[in-house]
């Protein structure tokens, strides 16, 4: 495993759904080549779990701050881990 890489679980709470918040992601996510997946949770959050380079998921992170237009995020939960290389690919769960 590379110390550069990292993978972090994430919850994000706010206006988060209906506002195309999963698919600004899984762009997001691509454009910084990092794998894993989104998915809306009964909660009315988002659940993101990532995993790639540190600097890439860092800067994935300030976007997920901000979001689509339409949406306003109130809380980013972040627990940080080690890395499993469980993901091929970023998707959007349903």
């Amino acid at each position: 495993m590379s110390p550069d890489k990292i993978a972090a679980y994430i919850i994000i709470s706010g206006v988060v759904q209906g506002v195309g918040y999963r698919y600004f992601v899984y762009r997001k996510a691509g454009e910084y080549n990092l794998k894993g997946y989104v998915r809306n949770l009964y909660s009315d959050d988002v659940e993101i779990e990532v995993e790639g380079d540190r600097g890439m998921l860092l800067d994935f992170i300030k976007d997920l701050k901000v979001g689509p237009r339409s949406a306003h995020v109130t809380r980013i939960n972040i627990e940080w881990k080690e890395p499993q290389n469980n993901f091929t690919e970023f998707q959007i769960k349903f």
